[in-house]
């Protein structure tokens, strides 16, 4: 009697360990790995960047074999550093990242190439016309692309004449310089009788574009007929300067198509936007981190495109 227990003892122990066995194996032999992404934006209080990280989530979410931790660096550079070394610290498997200044991040590029792990900028070019390095990936739109857009539409609003004020985002920012840089390529190239009677930077931010806007308009009086701002949120405090003025005839134009700004042109208030496909760039970053990780090729470098969002085509984009 006493042999049959042990026996039977034997069979349940050998069971549970070939059970145990079984157990272990299952998830390495169907992809059950799960890989951490961190996620450093420069700033929360930029209302596009909430929808790209939005985007990027949700992507996440459809990928049971991804997480993501998203901090907000408040347009700190050196937080933003901090940030990547913690999350290197912490064992992260990929790196997202939207640049508080494009000009200084050589120290997060070396970081993630010294910690061996996949690194994608996102939103804010920081290469400029130098290659991207190994394992390093950005998407994002060409940012002077919109600012063409922007003065194509301008100019063709005043008939090629007429003065213009540019609302430029944080100097530091890739997509400040580089849209500016697109609307004054086309003045320069398409309009010689527009000329531009003001450049000053607002932050991106929306009660700055207000008062700054209030300054100018107390300057240039009737002389200013347009505004062109790096982003909506600017323009919209511009508008709202320029109706608090009664001056209905200025031609105020954004950037980003933010909900609020798509609203605003549907209610005949600023003229245009230029459509940055958040979607596509905060689902576009989490991908080309996605491929890395799992080894697949893929180009260094992922381009949005911009388009520009007047009342005439508004239903496409609503």
């Amino acid at each position: 009697m006493k042999k049959k227990f042990v026996s039977l003892v034997l069979l349940i122990v050998m069971l549970a360990v070939v059970f145990s066995a079984c157990t272990q194996e299952t998830p390495a032999s169907t992809g059950g790995d799960t890989f951490k992404i961190g996620y450093s934006c420069n700033n929360f209080n930029d209302t596009f960047q909430t929808y790209i990280v939005d985007a990027a989530k949700a992507y996440v979410t459809e990928n049971s074999d991804l997480t993501i931790d998203v901090q907000d660096a408040q347009e700190d550079v050196i937080k933003q550093q901090d940030q990547i070394n913690a999350f290197i610290e912490q064992g992260v498997n990929a790196l997202i990242v939207v640049p508080v200044d494009t000009s200084a991040m050589e120290p997060i590029t070396q970081a993630a190439k010294d910690a061996g792990i996949p690194l994608v900028f996102v939103n804010r070019n920081p290469f400029g016309e130098d290659s991207v390095p190994e394992n390093v990936y950005y998407v994002g739109s060409q940012e002077v692309i919109a600012g063409e857009l922007q003065m194509e539409f301008v100019g063709e609003q005043l008939s090629g004449k007429g003065n213009v004020a540019i609302l430029m985002g944080i100097l530091s920012n890739e997509g400040a310089v580089k849209r500016t840089e697109g609307n004054e390529l086309v003045i320069s190239e398409q309009y010689p009788d527009i000329k531009v009677l003001a450049k000053e930077t607002g932050n991106w931010q929306r009660d700055q574009g207000l008062s700054i806007t209030e300054n100018w308009l107390t300057a240039y009086g009737n002389d200013l007929n347009a505004i062109l701002a790096n982003n909506d949120e600017m323009a919209l405090g511009a508008l709202k300067a320029a109706r608090d003025a009664g001056r209905d005839d200025i031609i105020v134009v954004g950037v980003d198509a933010i909900p609020d700004a798509l609203a605003s042109v549907e209610e005949g208030g600023m003229a245009a936007t230029v459509l940055q496909d958040a979607v596509g760039q905060g689902q576009g970053a989490v991908v080309a981190a996605h491929k890395a990780l799992k080894g697949e090729s893929q180009d260094s470098i992922t381009w949005v495109p911009f388009k520009l969002v007047t009342i005439d085509n508004l239903a496409e984009f609503k």
